[in-house]
């Protein structure tokens, strides 16, 4: 049996980082690729970092269910197939899913096993200089990241854990030792060694 990790973050706070050292540390766990419709940035790669879609394109998807959820950030739109999710799943495989509290609170409806995650910066001034070290927006830009970001971190008690990134190997740490706890849920562990369990008792 599977887990379905949700890890949600304001921009800034380190949540891509940290999930592609998860993916290279981590045996048996990936992300499930979203759509957007925004535009690429330099760097990003189709089908690796999202699959970036037209907004005709999105909708259709949208309108025949296939997102088990989708939001709009920062006037793009976002979602994650189910497709996608439940394909992964099937593999059993762990599964990341890396969305904002909105899509979260879409997520927890469809699946309630589902563990969910959330990554706090250690201060408003350690996030803004994130920001603006990734000389990625303009400065107007980042600053409507900044009130985005502050809405964004009043939902922190909506979700299962939280993690601060102050460290960055302390905030994997954390983040690993989530996993590993899961994984050693007496479902899990059931599961998994069903013919030793047989054999013990």
């Amino acid at each position: 049996m599977a887990n379905l990790f949700i890890i949600s973050a304001p921009s800034g706070c380190g949540k891509t980082s940290l999930v592609k050292k998860l993916i290279n540390q981590i045996d048996d766990i990936c992300v499930a690729i979203s759509h957007t419709t925004r535009e690429p940035r330099p760097g990003e790669v189709n089908g690796e970092n999202y699959f970036f879609v037209s907004s005709d394109d999105f909708e259709r998807i949208k309108n025949n269910d296939g997102f088990i959820e989708n939001a709009i950030v920062f006037g793009n739109q976002y979602g994650s197939a189910k497709k996608t999710v439940d394909g992964l799943l099937e593999l059993n495989k762990d599964v990341i899913l890396e969305i904002d509290w909105q899509g979260a609170r879409q997520v927890r409806k469809l699946y309630s096993n589902a563990v969910s995650i959330f990554i706090l910066p250690p201060s408003i001034k350690s996030l803004n200089d994130r920001l603006n070290k990734r000389n990625q927006d303009s400065k107007s830009t980042v600053q409507k990241r900044m009130q985005e970001a502050i809405g964004e971190m009043e939902h922190f008690n909506e979700f299962d854990y939280i993690v601060i990134n102050d460290d960055f190997d302390i905030a994997f740490n954390d983040l690993s030792s989530i996993i590993t706890s899961q994984r050693l849920l007496l479902g899990q562990q059931r599961d998994k060694h069903q013919n030793l369990i047989k054999s013990l008792i």
